[in-house]
C-alpha cells in the first residue's frame, strides 16, 4: 500500500474483534513510534503496554465516566497503549520557551501517529484518546507523579472492515500559498 492509501484507510476505530493481537505486531508499531522525529532529536516519550486484562480494563474504565460516555468503546479493546511525555532535552526545553511553543507535544502527537500508521499498514485499528482521567490511571499503573500521560492508543483487529469516507475540509479552505490572504 502506498503512503497516501495508508493515510486514507487510517481511521479511528472504536469497535474491536475479539481477535489476539500478534506480538510481533505490537513490536513493530513500537519501533515505528521509535523511529518518529522530535524536536532536537529528544524523543520524549515512553510506551506503557496494556495487555494484562484486568490492568487494562481499569484503565479503560477511567476513559469515561457517567457524563462523558463516549470512550466506553475502550474496555472492548484488546490492548490499550499508554504513550508517556518524558522530559525533552535542554535544548529543546530553551527553544520550546524562546519560541513559546510546546515542542514536546508535538514530539509526542507524531509519535503516536507513526504508531496508528504503522499499525493500520499490518492491518490493526486504533483510536487516539486524548480524554481520560489522567490522576486515577497514573495511580493504577503506578507512574511518578512528575510523570505526564500524553495520550492513550487502543489497538486491535476492526470488527469489520469496512474504511469510512473521510470528511474533511477541501484543499481551498485549508491551503494558502505565499501568505495568509
Amino acid at each position: 500500500m502506498n503512503f497516501l492509501e495508508l493515510v486514507k484507510t487510517r481511521q479511528s476505530v472504536r469497535k474491536y474483534s475479539s481477535q489476539a493481537i500478534e506480538p510481533e505486531k505490537i513490536e513493530q508499531c513500537i519501533e515505528a513510534a521509535r523511529l518518529a522525529p522530535s524536536a532536537c532529536n529528544s524523543q520524549p516519550w515512553k510506551f506503557i503496554i496494556l495487555n494484562d486484562e484486568d490492568i487494562k480494563n481499569k484503565v479503560a474504565r477511567e476513559t469515561y465516566n457517567m457524563v462523558v460516555q463516549f470512550n466506553k468503546f475502550v474496555v472492548e479493546a484488546p490492548l490499550i497503549v499508554v504513550l508517556m511525555m518524558e522530559k525533552p532535552k535542554v535544548i529543546s526545553q530553551i527553544g520550546g520557551r524562546i519560541k513559546n511553543k510546546d515542542f514536546y507535544l508535538m514530539d509526542v502527537g507524531i509519535a503516536s501517529e507513526h504508531f496508528c500508521l504503522q499499525a493500520t499498514e499490518l492491518g490493526l485499528g486504533t483510536c487516539i484518546l486524548g480524554w481520560f482521567n489522567e490522576k486515577k490511571i497514573a495511580e493504577i499503573l503506578k507512574i511518578p507523579k512528575n510523570k505526564r500521560i500524553g495520550l492513550i492508543i487502543t489497538v486491535g483487529y476492526p470488527h469489520d472492515d469496512i474504511i469510512r469516507t473521510k470528511i474533511r475540509k477541501s484543499t481551498q479552505e485549508v491551503l494558502k500559498i505565499n501568505s495568509y490572504d
